[in-house]
């Protein structure tokens, strides 16, 4: 059964990220200039094996305290002064590593000061103490839909009258941990992703990536309008052979994006089933829409993949021009794969998807003036 998009449009207030390349405009400027922060790096860290493609911003091993803090810092400078974690100005967190790396260092050497921030609630505690935030934090996990959950949440919260901002906060940071459990599963493996290339092996790349938006119930130029999201409940990494799951999220999103002229930026992984499921439906929903996808270049920021590319996308589109699917290659599963940037003037809005295990699957419309 289909399930009509949640259109409670929410105005950005303010958007960026943090990339290996920087923030959101420097990295939608090295995407257009075609650039891979990937590199290939042993997927254990200090322990070594195998080399696969990882975007990361500094040493991947676990530190004290733990890497991630002093990226996160940087970011949070940029968003505006509030009581963030009060009644009326709540805070979403989303991530699906947290401290995960916290926990597998402790493994290796046991100092019990890494489980001080090594769960998703410890974690979002240090947070908290770090910003000054209040105690009304909600914190959503759910692989790589996670940001897509918080900043939907947000808008509900926002049009239910029970806030007046809301801060989606979201951060997922490389691990020995993570990346040596994508590689047993043989998709993180010595090759570069290739997002949407019909080719023999799929492989993906993974990033270190963050991002917080400040979402409005008030108009502004850029707005997210809908929200769709749907949950096969299929297997516990696969999708439906039929692409169901794809077609009921974006057929969602579509009937919400209806007499707009869009294009698409796609989960795009480097995966060849999902990828091609995806393509075929972005193809029948949004026929004249180009597909684009950037984790060709930034990896797979896991559960904050949806923010931190929302934020590339609302530098792009304040640029002009919108960038081509970095490591894509031809042939791919539809031509609308756009392999190089475009121009935006021509569009007045934006369909930006994740997908993740599981099949569970979200996407959102953006627009602007």
């Amino acid at each position: 059964m289909n399930t009509p998009a949640d259109q409670f449009p929410a105005g950005i207030e303010v958007c960026d990220c943090l990339t290996p390349f920087g923030d959101a405009v420097a990295t939608a400027a090295a995407l257009l200039a075609g650039r891979r922060a990937l590199e290939l790096t042993p997927v254990l860290g200090r322990d070594g094996g195998d080399l696969v493609p990882l975007a990361l911003t500094g040493p991947m091993d676990e530190s004290l305290p733990p890497r991630w803090l002093r990226s996160l810092r940087r970011l949070a400078a940029g968003i505006p002064p509030a009581a963030w974690g009060a009644a009326r100005t709540p805070v979403v967190v989303t991530s699906s590593n947290f401290g995960v790396g916290s926990l597998y260092a402790f493994t290796r050497d046991r100092d019990v000061r890494h489980l001080a921030h090594g769960t998703p609630f410890a974690s979002v505690d240090l947070l908290r103490n770090e910003f000054g935030w209040g105690e009304h934090v909600h914190v959503f996990s759910h692989a790589c839909v996670t940001a897509h959950l918080g900043l939907a949440h947000a808008a509900r919260l926002l049009h239910a009258g029970l806030a007046d901002r809301a801060l989606v906060f979201s951060f997922d940071f490389v691990s020995p941990f993570v990346a040596g459990g994508f590689h047993s599963l043989k998709i993180l493996n010595g090759a570069l992703p290739a997002p949407y290339a019909r080719r023999e092996t799929g492989s993906i790349g993974l990033g270190d990536g963050a991002a917080f938006a400040v979402l409005v119930r008030e108009t502004r130029p850029f707005r997210l309008a809908a929200h769709a999201l749907y949950n096969e409940m299929f297997h516990f990494t696969g999708n439906q052979p039929d692409s169901a799951g794809f077609a009921t999220c974006a057929a969602s999103i579509a009937a919400a994006a209806s007499g707009r002229r869009v294009w698409v930026k796609g989960h795009g992984t480097g995966t060849l089933e999902a990828g091609r499921l995806e393509a075929e439906v972005v193809a029948r929903q949004f026929p004249d829409a180009p597909l684009t996808g950037w984790k060709g270049s930034l990896g797979h920021t896991l559960g904050s993949c949806g923010l931190v590319e929302l934020a590339v996308a609302l530098a792009a589109l304040r640029g002009g021009r919108i960038p081509g699917t970095v490591g894509g290659a031809a042939p791919s599963f539809i031509d609308a794969v756009a392999l190089a940037p475009f121009a935006s003037a021509d569009f007045d809005g934006a369909i930006l998807t994740s997908n993740a295990f599981g099949g569970a699957h979200a996407a959102m419309l953006l627009t602007h003036d």
